[in-house]
């Protein structure tokens, strides 16, 4: 099993989340997050005076993927928060040793 973190513009939130389900993927944290990296930020007035905004808000989303969903997960993120502009964001996956659903006690994939 593996965590897909996927950094993304707060706009493609929706159609991520519904290309995913379309795969068969279920279930995400979703966090609003600031950051900055190649996009770095912009400057702004307020009432006269200019600061510059270096965090920008993006969006980041956590999802669980069984080994075989993985990359179509990727796919499907990359695909659908592509805009061809500086900021589209990143994806970090890592591997997960355990999932417990504590509800009912399963482990594993099962408890995806």
């Amino acid at each position: 099993m593996k965590k897909i973190e996927a950094i993304v513009r707060h706009f493609k939130l929706e159609e991520i989340k519904n290309a995913l389900a379309a795969q068969g993927i279920h279930g995400m944290t979703v966090t609003e997050v600031r950051g900055f990296g190649r996009q770095k930020g912009h400057k702004e007035s307020y009432r006269g005076a200019e600061y510059t905004v270096d965090f920008l808000p993006k969006v980041k989303l956590e999802v669980v993927a069984a080994d075989t969903q993985v990359q179509a997960a990727i796919d499907t993120i990359v695909k659908t928060a592509r805009t061809g502009n500086v900021g589209d964001g990143k994806i970090f996956v890592s591997s997960l040793s355990e999932v417990v659903r504590i509800r009912t006690g399963e482990t594993g994939e099962a408890a995806l």
